[in-house]
């Protein structure tokens, strides 16, 4: 007589398109795959950015170009709505990462779906590791593909505007190639420096009953409330700030030799300075924490049962 734990629903089976005998043939590698199949925002969502950036772009178009003044402004102003494109999808994938973090470990419990998985012989750590793959590895890599696909179909519509308007030629001062470099380089910088906030929102999400958002985030703002009244400071709200966007400082030269700011929309490559990123104290107590975070999410997930 088997347990509901031990028993594996076929229904479940059939719904999710799974088959155990695949599963257990490379776990890691399968867990990741079960997880796109079951987030489909993963990728509609950065998609959809793209497509609203796309439109928005478009629109742009219509209007007129100016494209006069000094060579540098020229080559910022062009580079403008490819930087406008990039962030977007850059805030896209970060909010579709906190949120999949946040119902990573919910909601399997919350659908009683934990108990097929943990039927199977794949380890709560390596669950949660391909878990964390997807905001860590899967949507960087997905963004900058659709980052560069979308600038590739800007391109050619950007030229066919400016050739209206007898400035075509200007386009060449673009260096997209360029561009998507330190978009990549970025894009690598800022996961690892989110790699603790996405390891918080997984451990919540292991531990939370219920309101997994209210218990990630309350916590963090009782601290900082708490830490104000009390000592007059805001140490913890600072520290909170410097993991959100903090990253830029140590992974650019965001004044140049001459100390003349570096306009973000066109970042040249000799602004990037990956050697202080690594050898930044806060990326590394970071990660430490980040990997403290999913240990016990590991641990938690063991532990738990539906609710």
């Amino acid at each position: 007589m088997h347990t509901p734990s031990d028993a594996i629903p076929e229904s479940l089976l059939e719904s999710r398109g799974v088959a155990p005998a695949v599963l257990c043939a490379r776990p890691m590698y399968w867990s990741v795959r079960r997880e796109l199949w079951e987030n489909r925002s993963i990728y509609i969502a950065p998609l959809a950015a793209a497509g609203v950036g796309m439109l928005a772009f478009l629109i742009g178009l219509g209007f007129s170009h100016s494209t006069r003044g000094h060579a540098a402004d020229q080559r910022v102003e062009l580079a403008m709505p490819y930087a406008h494109a990039a962030w977007l999808l850059l805030a896209t994938a970060f909010t579709v990462g906190s949120f999949y973090c946040l119902d990573a470990l919910y909601g399997e419990r919350r659908d009683r779906s934990i108990l097929f998985w943990k039927s199977l012989p794949v380890s709560d750590l390596t669950t949660v590791l391909a878990k964390a793959s997807i905001p860590l590895v899967v949507l960087p890599l997905l963004v900058f593909a659709i980052a560069v696909t979308t600038h590739l179909i800007m391109l050619p519509l950007n030229a066919a505007a400016l050739l209206g308007s007898g400035a075509a030629a200007n386009l060449r001062q673009l260096p997209l190639f360029q561009m998507e470099l330190v978009l990549l380089y970025g894009l690598a910088a800022l996961t690892l420096w989110h790699a603790p906030l996405y390891g918080w929102l997984l451990l919540v999400s292991a531990w939370a009953r219920r309101a997994a958002f209210l218990w990630a985030v309350l916590p963090l703002a009782a601290i900082c409330a708490f830490e104000r009244i009390a000592f007059r400071t805001s140490h913890f709200c600072a520290l909170l700030e410097d993991r959100l966007y903090g990253f830029a400082e140590d992974a650019f030269a965001l004044h140049g030799q001459t100390g003349v700011p570096v306009d973000p929309h066109l970042i040249p490559l000799a602004a990037l300075t990956p050697g202080r990123f690594l050898s930044a104290p806060g990326l590394w107590i970071g990660l430490a924490w980040a990997a403290i975070f999913f240990v016990a999410a590991a641990r938690l997930r063991r532990r738990r049962e539906p609710i």
